[in-house]
């Protein structure tokens, strides 16, 4: 048995060296470390390479999806995101989705179109650059509901949060939505405060 370098097992499986990490990540394939490198054992790869052969008639369909949190401008950061997407794919590439708007915020235009094409079986891998790309929280949930379809996601650059005007315009969007709800339900109590008196007024209206 001979340790492979991730270079090195990545090319006998024919995939980008970043694929096979994040298959390392998501316990597809075993590993040892190296001091501060993975090795993949010969066997595992062989192994992974045979399974990867039986199920040729699954290709692999992937659906990029980037997003920025800016309504406007970030283009350069979207093109960015898709190059390195396309540069790392290891398969047939069915559509880029784009996307604006909050990694807090769920309702996004991008995503409920991923999560439509996961759905109807239109891809079997979500790629992104950085976790945080698809969600700022819940992340693995959604990992969870793709895994029922049989579909998964894979991180370009694990573990690397976005930048800090990105996390500062996230941390105004969660305020502004807990305020916004908060402003709701003082609204509502008062509408039935103001109802409840009205109904004690119009009772003692008609009792003088």
């Amino acid at each position: 048995m001979e340790l492979l370098r991730m270079s090195k097992a990545a090319k006998r499986l024919g995939i980008h060296p970043m694929t096979l990490r994040q298959w390392a990540i998501d316990g597809k394939i075993p590993f040892t470390w190296v001091g501060r490198e993975r090795r993949f054992s010969s066997i595992d790869v062989e192994n992974m390479k045979r399974g990867s052969a039986s199920a040729s008639s699954h290709p692999r369909r992937e659906v990029l999806y980037v997003r920025v949190s800016g309504s406007l401008g970030q283009e350069s950061s979207l093109e960015t995101q898709e190059q390195e997407l396309r540069a790392t794919s290891a398969g047939e590439i069915v559509k880029v989705v784009r996307d604006r708007g909050s990694g807090l915020k769920e309702n996004r235009p991008g995503l409920n179109r991923v999560l439509a094409m996961v759905s109807d079986g239109s891809v079997t891998v979500v790629r992104v650059t950085h976790e945080d790309r698809l969600a700022r929280f819940g992340v693995g949930w959604l990992k969870r509901l793709f895994a029922v379809y049989g579909v998964t996601v894979e991180v370009l650059h694990p573990k690397k949060l976005g930048g800090r005007d990105e996390l500062l315009e996230d941390f105004i969007a969660l305020v502004t939505t807990f305020a916004g709800r908060l402003y709701g339900m003082r609204s509502a109590e008062n509408r039935k405060r103001l109802l409840v008196e009205s109904g004690q007024c119009s009772n003692e209206g008609r009792a003088s």
